[in-house]
């Protein structure tokens, strides 16, 4: 939200405590739930980005349940994405030449559902000779993973990389 409408809300909370009589409120004193009044359509304030670089079931579980422990956090005041290359590309593929449990092709789609944005490397498709057409459809084809990554920090999004 932008810092007129943060401090219009924060305002209104501090006087609207005031009222009440709950003393002096300062709007460092926020509770949680004034923190997160967000309006609909506003900016998060929090951005991470993820890599899947590797091919093991128990990495990709601790990536997809970290994802998702950030979205229970943080809810629509985060915006993540998560960057496959190399042998984690197999996990963003219809149809993947290693092992990939279907509970872990289910939580990505589910987590794409809510919002989470999938960058596949088209380095590493072009290494397999895949192609677009081989990646899942919510994903989105970036030329070099790598350079999505360093672009992601760039605009702000912290990186995570296990």
């Amino acid at each position: 939200m932008d810092t007129s409408r943060r401090r219009m809300v924060s305002s209104l909370a501090l006087f609207g405590g005031l009222v009440a009589g709950t003393g002096a409120a300062r709007a460092e004193d926020k509770t949680a739930e004034e923190k997160s009044a967000r309006f609909p359509g506003d900016p998060p304030e929090h951005y991470v980005v993820y890599q899947i670089n590797k091919p093991e079931a128990e990495y990709h579980d601790h990536i997809v349940f970290s994802v998702g422990a950030m979205l229970r956090q943080y809810g629509d005041n985060i915006k993540i994405a998560v960057v496959a290359f190399g042998p984690g590309i197999h996990a963003l593929l219809k149809n993947p030449r290693r092992p990939v449990t279907q509970t872990i092709r289910e939580k990505i789609a589910s987590l794409s559902d809510y919002g989470v944005d999938f960058y596949a490397c088209g380095n590493t498709l072009k290494s397999l000779r895949l192609t677009e057409k081989d990646v899942v459809p919510f994903a989105k084809v970036v030329e070099v993973g790598a350079s999505t990554l360093m672009e992601l920090q760039k605009q702000g999004y912290a990186y995570i990389s296990w």
